[in-house]
């Protein structure tokens, strides 16, 4: 059978030729771009016989591999019968800092054009040229070549004797992994129950191309049960790639766990874990260019040899994998984990490599994605995340500061920054009586003022002068997003001044995330949305992007009844009442732990309120020992804290925790490790100006506001917890629901069908 590898343009011209060191958090690329509408611009000015967008593509035999090479040309111009490609390149430098020799992969592409171009219409020459267009001024600087058919040809085998390599490893792997696939048996000796289900409707999902909305509940193994069916369609060449996105550390690590499960079973895959870039850095510091790193120095010279080096020898690209390779090579680990990100077979990450605009994996192109499946665990977690992704803020603090530190340095950032800190004091002063301002229309000057300040001070980061101070490109990285999301800006969105003593903020706030979280997922083969607690289904499939046409399944558990004892203590933990309720909640805890000694999770919706409670039972001296959650904990006191739930303890233990918090999810405490959770209150979140902004905007919508606002999102967080504790067939315990509310009939109903026979204590 024929060997063929797909491969665009720009992916074998970057590959082959891109070169030099990470810079300031910019890739090597970034005084590059593609910059769309500079393009249109130039494409203006062609003359009528000539052609943009020209879509071409060669197959090309070189060492028993068959190459499609393919991509789209910006420019085809014709001068009586002589042929030009015209390559467009947008920048931020200065056009004095650009030569002929500053990117040798722009020549690269222009070089595969001229060569598909030559091929189909069996020119003996033809011109290639570089257009520059400095962004901010417009100024043009272009750079000609005349080429012949054997220096195109030569230049395009060399090319492909460099890529040779890699895509001969990726074929072999290829053969490999299928075959290890079709003899993957299910990493368990029987499936449990509703996880044939499951499984069996995450393969539908994928192979009908469509969207899953999936209910299946805390402890049937819904890890396993969508990423089996997920590499059994890529077996079947249904599916090419797999992306695992996670909200938590924890449930990241669950994947991990379930792929070292079927590697152990012969399963062949490359599996790479993006970690993020603070806690991978290995200098700490997060500074990325050569003179403060060097494992920025020269990372694009270096990374093809050690991509080869780690695909030939490992198929789990974890952190710690990752780290080791990366020292061996000198290249920074968290660029390594993005790199390997476009040659693995399954990428377990975080959400906001496939739905943040800021950090989303660019290079992935339509028709990579069209043969991916995104598999979004704990995907209730992606409402408020979506939010935050598509939400941006400014402040002015950092542009005064900016105003103070470039006066007589660089005259163009310190105008600027003034300006920006002078737009931020006239809405300050239009605060006359309230902290804040609710603005109808989006702010042009503001905006405008915005755009200046990312040209001004990217021409300053990319300067040879440039020191890079750090204000400087965190100040740059956050006039980028907003300028981003005023591009996504529309009815779903509110903007909004707040006003803090000298400190101003303007914030474009994404209300319904919905519309986004669906235009980021669509491009790709099929979307599978999983999670212990997408209840109500309808609520989520509406804010996730569903549409009426997609698939929803629930799960039933494939637990008994008998197995867990569930109480109402029915007392009010509202607001006005928590005072009254700290002794009751400590009597009821002190009870519970007497009665049946053992270890309890107690959860409660602020830290504010566990500390009140804490120092009640600290006062009564009950000689129970007891642990807490407390802010900002890293893993290792993270781990300390759960290793303290030990099976046949001599003594009990309570854990003070909060819900929504660390160890309110993923978290997996089986058999006598875990006797019982507490739950303080239905989860509500804080009453507050955001929260009221969505209540009434989904009260706008003839929605009912407060419970998209409150009810939902404050009810998954109860249930989440409370899934804490039964995780296999064998675990028994008891859950206590402390409100009187849970007595009510539209919180009964939130409940899942085992808890629902509650009794009052």
């Amino acid at each position: 059978m024929q060997k063929v590898v797909k491969i665009p343009v720009r992916t074998l011209a970057e590959y082959v030729y891109k070169s030099g060191s990470i810079v300031s958090g910019f890739n090597s690329t970034s005084s590059f771009t593609e910059g769309s509408r500079i393009h249109r611009e130039v494409q203006k000015t062609y003359n009528e016989q000539d052609q943009s967008e020209v879509y071409l593509k060669a197959e090309i035999e070189y060492e028993n591999i068959h190459f499609m090479i393919e991509g789209r040309c910006d420019g085809l111009l014709e001068n009586n019968g002589h042929m030009t490609i015209d390559e467009i390149k947008s920048t931020s430098l200065s056009l004095d800092e650009i030569n002929e020799e500053s990117n040798l992969a722009h020549w690269a592409q222009a070089e595969c054009y001229a060569y598909m171009y030559m091929q189909d219409h069996e020119l003996d020459c033809i011109d290639i040229q570089l257009t520059y267009v400095q962004k901010s001024s417009g100024e043009i600087k272009r750079f000609r070549k005349t080429r012949t058919t054997d220096e195109i040809n030569e230049a395009m085998r060399y090319m492909l004797s460099m890529f040779a390599p890699y895509a001969k490893l990726r074929l072999e792997h290829e053969w490999k992994r299928n075959q290890s696939i079709k003899e993957l048996a299910f990493p368990f000796p029987h499936y449990r129950k509703g996880q044939r289900q499951l499984a069996g409707s995450v393969y539908k999902t994928i192979l009908e191309k469509k969207t899953i909305f999936a209910s299946a509940p805390t402890g049937i193994g819904k890890t396993i049960s969508t990423i089996f069916p997920a590499i059994k369609a890529i077996g079947e060449e249904h599916l090419g790639k797999i992306f695992y996105l996670t909200a938590k550390t924890t449930t990241r690590q669950t994947a991990e766990e379930a792929y070292s499960q079927l590697f152990s079973g012969g399963l062949q895959m490359k599996v790479v874990t993006i970690t993020a870039k603070d806690k991978v850095c290995f200098t700490g510091q997060g500074i990325c260019n050569k003179e403060h790193c060097e494992f920025a120095d020269g990372y694009y010279d270096k990374i093809n040899d050690a991509t080869l080096d780690i695909l030939q020898n490992e198929n789990s690209l974890n952190r710690h994998c990752i780290d080791q390779y990366a020292l061996k090579h000198k290249i920074c680990p968290f660029e390594f984990s993005l790199d390997l990100a476009y040659s693995a077979d399954t990428v377990i990450c975080d959400y906001n490599y496939i739905f943040d605009p800021k950090v989303s994996l660019k290079r992935l192109f339509d028709e990579q994605k069209k043969a991916t499946v995104l598999l979004v665990d704990e995907a209730h977690n992606l409402v408020d995340r979506g939010r935050d992704m598509y939400s941006s803020t400014l402040e002015k603090a950092p542009f005064l500061q900016l105003k103070r530190e470039f006066n007589g340095k660089n005259e163009n950032i310190h105008k600027i920054s003034k300006l920006m800190n002078d737009y931020f004091i006239k809405v300050k002063k239009q605060a006359v009586s309230s902290k804040t301002i609710e603005f109808e229309e989006p702010l042009g000057e503001f905006d405008q003022l915005v755009s200046d300040f990312i040209e001004l001070a990217e021409q300053e980061l990319l300067s040879e002068r440039s020191e890079n101070p750090e204000l400087l490109l965190e100040t740059y990285f956050a006039a980028q997003n907003w300028q981003r999301i005023s591009k996504l800006y529309d009815e779903r969105f509110i903007l909004y001044a707040e006003i803090q003593r000298n400190e101003v903020k303007i914030k474009q706030f994404c209300l319904d995330p919905s519309y986004l979280i669906k235009q980021a997922g669509k491009s790709f083969k099929a979307r599978v949305f999983f999670s212990a607690t997408l209840s109500p289904s309808g609520y989520y499939r509406d804010m996730l992007g569903g549409e009426e046409d997609d698939y929803v399944v629930r799960i039933p558990s494939p637990f008994s009844q008998e197995q867990t004892q569930v109480m109402v203590k029915p007392i009010s933990t509202r607001f006005k009442d928590r005072e009254n309720s700290i002794k009751p909640i400590v009597k009821t805890l002190v009870e519970t732990i007497q009665t049946k000694p053992g270890n309890y999770l107690i959860f409660f919706p602020s830290y504010l309120y566990l500390n009140s409670v804490l120092e009640e039972w600290n006062l009564g001296n009950y000689g129970i020992p007891s642990i807490v959650q407390d802010t900002g904990m890293g893993d290792t006191e993270r781990e300390a804290y759960l290793e303290s739930f030990k099976p046949g303890r001599s003594d009990s233990l309570v854990g003070f925790a909060v819900l929504g918090g660390i160890f309110s999810e993923g978290v997996d405490l089986k058999g006598d490790r875990l006797n019982g959770v507490l739950i303080v209150g239905v989860g509500l979140p804080q009453i507050g100006f955001e929260r009221d902004l969505i209540k009434r905007h989904f009260s706008s919508h003839g929605k009912n506001g407060y419970d998209y606002a409150y009810v939902y999102p404050g009810m998954n967080k109860v249930l989440q917890a409370g899934g804490r504790l039964i995780r296999s067939e064998k675990d028994t315990g008891t859950i206590i629901l402390m409100d009187d509310r849970y007595l009510q009939s539209k919180y009964q109903f939130l409940l899942p069908d085992l808890w629902k026979s509650n009794r009052l204590k």
